[in-house]
């Protein structure tokens, strides 16, 4: 699923390759372990260059191949020149970035820091929520998710069992619908990652010179 979500990446990637002849991406929010799925062979072919920056703590600082490792808030890129790269890429990042004027910022940083977009997040409207892989959760009242967390053990989410860690936790993500996403991301194309005939997530798409998809 996740090498056919990533398809639209891959065509960014060419498109970019065909038009200058190298490709610069910024991966906001990534890690290390997420880039095993695109084909080295491709990053060489196309002359790849990939910074991930996240958050001081999760990644040593470094440079690895093709790869650099940065520390930096994505909803703060101000260490990066407009359009300095080619693509920025973020994958289920943005629904943990804070409250919708942090989505805003986060958003802003990516369609100034680079020329083309791909950033995947989550549907509201899929029934089974991502993170704690149970039915329903992220449609339930805030205190219901709350004691949800404090008395069982949820997908990725385990041992919540103070008040603090569960209300933390359940404020640590916040899942977008369509509409939202393309409030963000107003000159994109809002692709939609379908499983059994539902969106599962959203992509907003944008090329150079024009909108794939």
């Amino acid at each position: 699923m996740r090498r056919r979500r990533l398809g639209p990446l891959v065509d960014l990637i060419e498109e970019c390759h065909r038009n200058k002849g190298s490709v610069s991406i910024i991966d906001i929010g990534g890690t290390s372990i997420f880039w095993k799925v695109i084909p080295e062979s491709l990053l060489e072919r196309c002359k790849v260059t990939v910074l991930i920056v996240n958050l001081p703590g999760v990644e040593e600082s470094r440079k690895v191949g093709c790869y650099t490792y940065e520390d930096s808030d994505g909803c703060d890129l101000g260490r990066y020149k407009d359009r300095q790269f080619d693509i920025a890429f973020s994958n289920s990042v943005i629904e943990h970035v804070g409250d919708w004027r942090r989505m805003k910022q986060f958003a802003g940083e990516a369609r100034r820091v680079a020329g083309s977009y791909f950033i995947q997040t989550p549907n509201f409207w899929f029934p089974m929520e991502p993170h704690c892989v149970t039915p329903l959760f992220h449609w339930l009242p805030f205190a219901t998710r709350v004691w949800l967390l404090l008395h069982f053990d949820l997908g990725y989410w385990r041992g919540r069992r103070s008040v603090d860690s569960a209300v933390a936790t359940a404020e640590s993500a916040k899942l977008l619908n369509s509409k939202m996403m393309k409030e963000l991301f107003p000159e994109a194309s809002i692709v939609k990652e379908r499983l059994f005939g539902l969106t599962k997530s959203l992509i907003a798409l944008r090329g150079n010179d024009r909108v794939p998809g």
